[in-house]
């Protein structure tokens, strides 16, 4: 796959480590032009069945 963008730049992860590691969704997201830093994990949530 080659991506290249013509105008603009990816969003690199800004972090302290001169390596960051990257997971293959994280990789696609970056690919796909998104921001991963900008982007909030939802909270973990406990269910109970309710019936």
């Amino acid at each position: 796959m080659l991506k290249a963008l013509t105008e603009d730049k990816f969003r690199w992860p800004r972090r302290a480590e001169t390596v960051v590691a990257l997971t293959a969704e994280q990789l696609r997201w970056l690919l796909d032009g998104i921001d991963i830093d900008a982007m909030v994990p939802h909270p973990v949530r406990q269910y109970q069945f309710v019936g």
